[in-house]
């Protein structure tokens, strides 16, 4: 089969067609988990390149994980590898720093695991992981559309066959003949809604404590094992994160009907309050009820009263008592954290607590919109914050001898996230909003007019009216316009590191660095130049 040219394979990392001395993760990985003619979801990786031999003076992290791992909705500038790589780059400056994203939507702990191989196989130095959500809903995940097999066992096997062609052939078989009537059930379920979130739900109901939640737990738990086991194996140190997300300012997706009695006590609470009276003793008595009621909205609204009170211990608990009964999995449980937490301990991986710094950067450590777009994607702050308490756990583990550090208010200002990509952010999470699960019917999407030009390239880059190569050179126009110099250097900067092959891109940003005193920072730049002449 392999000779008459059947089946695909789909390598994690091919060579770049522009210059096969650099490499980059495959962005269609996600093919290799359906069938020909299956309904892939159009999630992908950013392209990010590296060097296909790893230099000799070379430190190489890689990221893996899911959306937000990957910077969604702005893009790779805001992802882990995006917002750490400038800065390690700075941090190392006699090494050739490589900061390689794997990450891409809607993927879990059965993807990740099955990418760790390949990326053993690149000499990471370090790997990176920030994993979670996806586990329910996400690829392979157990309440998922696309779901693979209905056992872990299964799954795993699954991964272990998917390459081969025989199975490519029994599996495109059996699609051809089931697809028909799937499409049309799924079709008739979701209304023909437009994004991945409305497609991917199959089980939109899983209560806590559920065979399929523990499913979940199981899922994770085990997977995790795998991952962390062959990282120690390698001898590769992994900075593993908590998985922080929306509590204050996210209502849970789905709950069970709220208890009438329930009901009553909360707007009698919400009355009292409003008069003035004193609550405290009732507060405790209805906070006993919710928490047994289990029930998700009744959680929410409490948690929201305690907030508005400024009682953060109360507020909290039933904060997360929502999030934990929300019965659609958008959002990991704090089960999720607990075992994150102890795998790193049983694999000696470094811990590297997002959670936490996030709860220090929020009123009464809960966080909401402060941080957060929606349910669990960090605005641009929150992706710096994350960014930088992967950054201080690298430090702290002082696996490298050589450490120049940057500071956390200088690593912000150089950030290669531009005015646009920001904008483009915007619509993106409002395009999300007008669909499931955060509205019962899809509502139309209405964007405010840009204000400036440069959100004006960032509408039209969501309206695929320009690509983002054309918009990056579009914004550097514009400042070269404004005289706009540290603008300047940063488009120069992102052109360059996206097309790293490039002399005249790295020529560019060598010299633009070094005409403003910045010769360290362009031994990157300068690297590549004579890479390129060789070639």
């Amino acid at each position: 089969m392999r000779l008459a040219n059947y089946g695909q394979s789909y390598p994690l990392f091919i060579e770049n067609p522009a210059d096969t001395a650099y490499k980059l993760p495959r962005p269609d990985i996600v093919k290799r988990y359906f069938p020909r003619n299956g309904d892939v979801p159009s999630v992908s990786i950013e392209a990010n390149f590296f060097r296909a031999q790893k230099p000799q003076n070379g430190i190489r992290f890689v990221v893996q994980g899911g959306s937000t791992a990957a910077g969604f909705p702005y893009g790779f500038g805001a992802s882990i590898a995006g917002m750490l790589d400038p800065r390690l780059k700075q941090t190392f400056p006699n090494h050739y720093v490589e900061t390689v994203n794997t990450s891409l939507a809607a993927v879990n702990s059965y993807t990740n695991l099955d990418m760790v191989d390949e990326i053993i196989e690149q000499q990471p130095d370090a790997v990176l992981i920030y994993m979670g959500h996806n586990e329910f809903l996400g690829i392979l995940g157990v309440g998922s559309n696309y779901t693979a097999a209905n056992s872990r066992s299964s799954t795993l096997l699954f991964l272990t066959l998917k390459n081969l062609r025989i199975f490519q052939l029994m599996q495109n078989i059996y699609h051809d003949v089931k697809h028909t009537d799937r499409d049309e059930t799924s079709n008739s379920q979701q209304g023909h809604s437009n994004t991945f979130m409305a497609k991917v739900a199959k089980h939109k109901s899983i209560p806590f404590e559920s065979d399929l939640y523990h499913a979940g737990l199981d899922q994770f738990s085990g997977n995790l094992d795998l991952i962390l086991e062959k990282y120690r194996w390698a001898n590769i140190p992994v900075f593993i994160s908590t998985l922080t997300s929306n509590l204050l300012d996210q209502a849970p997706f789905s709950s069970a009907p709220m208890p009438e009695n329930i009901r009553l006590s909360l707007e009698q609470l919400i009355e009292s309050i409003k008069q003035g009276k004193q609550v405290q003793q009732r507060l405790l008595q209805v906070s006993k009820t919710v928490e047994e009621s289990q029930n998700a909205f009744a959680n929410f609204q409490l948690g929201r009263i305690f907030y508005s009170l400024n009682d953060a211990k109360n507020a909290k608990k039933h904060l997360l008592l929502a999030k934990d009964h929300d019965l659609l999995r958008f959002r990991a449980p704090e089960a999720i954290n607990k075992i994150i937490l102890a795998k790193a301990l049983k694999y000696d991986a470094v811990i590297i607590d997002a959670q936490k710094r996030f709860e220090l950067r929020s009123k009464h450590g809960i966080v909401g919109n402060n941080l957060m777009l929606e349910h669990l994607h960090p605005n641009v702050e929150g992706y710096f914050l994350l960014s930088d308490a992967f950054y201080q756990g690298i430090k702290n583990a002082k696996i490298f001898s050589e450490w120049q550090n940057v500071e956390p208010q200088q690593a912000w200002q150089q950030k290669l996230l531009l005015p646009a990509e920001e904008y483009f952010g915007f619509a993106k999470i409002l395009q999300l909003k007008t669909d499931f699960p955060f509205v019962k019917n899809r509502t139309q999407l209405t964007l405010p007019a840009p204000q400036n030009w440069e959100q004006q390239l960032g509408l039209d880059l969501f309206e695929k009216k320009n690509d983002w190569l054309n918009m990056v050179q579009k914004s550097q126009q514009g400042y070269m316009n404004e005289n706009n110099i540290q603008q300047l250097l940063k488009t120069q900067l992102i052109i360059a590191d996206a097309l790293p092959y490039n002399f005249e891109a790295n020529n560019k940003a060598a010299e633009l660095l070094e005409t403003l005193g910045q010769k360290k920072r362009a031994s990157t730049y300068h690297q590549r130049q004579k890479w390129a002449l060789q070639n």
